[in-house]
């Protein structure tokens, strides 16, 4: 809207007034008011450039004299006419605010508020407003006191409509109408209190964090429970050769296991598990007497094979005083017979690796060394009468040997047999074969045949059926507590103890002499003098030391022989 200031005024000349009285001091009060932008009624100068300096500039050219506030009379229908007398023309625009019917200037306002409204400080404050769409800097004021000698202000151009609403500046969003110009609103109290930033952020990290720990811990037992995400997959070596040094354990055993077999016997009402080898490609198999006993003369012998076929066997001869048996099968091809080692050639130390099926678990491998040589042992008994008690010039061994094993080769680190695993000792003082007593297992302490007994043995049974044992005729008196082995007065039913014409009669052996050594190796009881000579084979030459009446004497025996049951 055009300011009013700008529509009121005159173009009356200096020095001209109608009323020269009242005109004089109104005159006089407009040039004041035109040179400072007049005071409002708030006591405030104005800027002349202001609309409401100006405004107070018109209404000053035409209020009465001592009325500088008062309201601008009625407009007549004509203003003054210029020198001349010539009115003013119609359509001049300060034409309007003279004559009757002229409209007001400005819309009433129904506050009343200066300088549109009545005078007087109780006009009630405008609200404060906002004007929308006001851009650009705010107006600059001048101090109180205006411009002096500055001309009248030209008319405002009317502001073109901004195409879009520009951002309010910050002095206008504070808008004081009855403030100096440029001012500040000032609100008294206190300032309203704004929520803390850190407060929030605090506030906003512990809730994070208690949620983060809920999702770690739920994901966390998941993945416990589950055993993670993906597929578990552990690391594992690839394929390697399957072949071993043929003198390592892995390479005895797989060379020995084909020809080792699993023996079952039953009848007389007993049953039995043992092992044996093959001895040749025509089905012949070594074992213990032990095992095959049970059988009797009726019994069932079942072999089965390392690789699982089974094969039905027949007895070919036992002797219960090596504690060796001879079985053979028929129809089965492909047998692979173990080669025989020389048990004279064993040392104490040498590696050995025992094949057997304890406890009917077949083709087990146990692995230790020699232990002992030359070990005198004694096995059975259980008839009472001595027949079946066997003698035995025994390797001892570590190798684990337990039931079941019995009757399984011992062999070298060539895969060679130099021994028939038959007896072990047991924790409890008890010894034979498997342990003598019960079922007790193995405590390091494992007895074979040596091979070379079993070779001349096996031969003897596969040929004859029967098997010899060395001799030298004598009966010894098992009761005799010294050292050595004492040739008894007596012999059985009362006959001598020396055998006439036999092998101790001739190298001038007597009753009541004690053995001490055989070959030069102490012995130190009868049962140990046995094992000594049976180790040998009949015809064998041994030198026999003798101790008679105090004083040791030398007698050279040659080994007789007889039938072994």
């Amino acid at each position: 809207m055009p300011d009013a200031g700008a529509d009121i005024h005159t173009d009356v000349p200096a020095g001209v007034a109608p009323d020269a009285g009242a005109d004089a001091h109104a005159d006089a009060h407009a040039a004041a008011a035109q040179l400072t932008g007049g005071v409002g009624q708030d006591g405030i100068a104005r800027d002349p450039q202001s609309p409401a300096a100006r405004n107070g500039i018109a209404r000053g050219a035409h209020a009465p004299a001592g009325q500088d506030h008062a309201p601008a009379p009625a407009a007549q229908d004509h203003a003054p006419t210029p020198a001349g007398g010539a009115p003013a023309p119609a359509g001049d625009p300060a034409a309007g605010h003279s004559g009757e019917g002229a409209r007001p200037l400005h819309e009433p306002d129904e506050y009343r508020t200066p300088p549109y409204g009545g005078p007087g400080p109780w006009a009630p404050a405008p609200p404060v407003q906002h004007p929308h769409g006001a851009a650009g800097p705010s107006p600059q004021y001048p101090a109180a006191g205006g411009y002096p000698g500055s001309p009248a202000p030209a008319p405002l151009p009317a502001p073109a409509a901004a195409p879009h609403a520009a951002p309010v500046p910050e002095q206008w969003r504070q808008y004081d109408p009855w403030g100096a110009p440029g001012g500040i609103l000032i609100r008294t109290g206190e300032p309203p209190k704004r929520k803390s930033r850190r407060g929030m952020a605090f506030a906003g990290a512990l809730a994070f964090a208690l949620l983060a720990g809920v999702l770690g811990g739920g994901v966390g037992a998941y993945l416990e429970r589950n055993g993670g995400i993906a597929t578990v997959e552990l690391p594992q070596a690839g394929p390697e050769g399957t072949d071993r040094a043929p003198d390592s354990i892995a390479g005895i055993a797989a060379s020995a296991l084909p020809g080792v077999v699993t023996l079952h016997v039953s009848g007389g009402g007993e049953q039995g598990t043992g092992t044996g080898f093959v001895l040749d490609a025509q089905g012949h198999i070594l074992t213990n007497n032990h095992v095959v006993s049970p059988a009797g003369r009726s019994g069932d012998i079942s072999v089965t094979f390392s690789g699982g076929e089974t094969a039905r066997a027949t007895l070919v001869g036992k002797d219960s005083g090596y504690d060796l048996a001879v079985v053979k099968v028929k129809g089965v091809s492909g047998l692979k017979p173990l080669p025989l080692g020389n048990s004279d050639n064993v040392r104490v130390g040498d590696p050995v690796v025992a094949i057997g099926a304890p406890f009917d678990l077949q083709n087990t491998v146990t692995a230790g060394i020699i232990s002992a040589k030359e070990r005198p042992i004694t096995a059975g008994g259980e008839k009472g009468d001595g027949s079946d008690v066997s003698y035995v010039d025994a390797l001892q061994t570590d190798a684990p040997i337990n039931p079941g094993n019995s009757g399984g080769p011992l062999v070298d680190s060539r895969a060679r047999v130099i021994g028939i695993n038959s007896a072990i000792r047991a924790a409890d003082g008890g010894s034979g074969p498997d342990a003598g007593s019960g079922q007790a297992g193995s405590i390091g302490l494992g007895f074979a045949i040596p091979i070379n007994q079993g070779k001349r043995v096996a031969e003897e049974l596969i040929n004859t059926g029967k098997a010899t044992h060395p001799v030298i005729g004598v009966s010894l008196d098992m009761q005799y507590s010294g050292d050595g082995a004492r040739v008894g007065e007596k012999g059985k039913d009362g006959a001598s103890s020396v055998t006439a014409g036999g092998p101790a009669a001739k190298a001038g052996i007597r009753p009541g002499d004690v053995i001490t050594k055989v070959d030069g190796q102490r012995v130190h009881n009868g049962e140990e003098l046995i094992v000594k000579i049976r180790a040998h084979r009949p015809g064998d030459r041994l030198e026999l030391t003798v101790l008679r009446d105090g004083k040791e004497q030398t007698r050279a025996v040659t080994l007789g022989s007889s039938t072994g049951t």
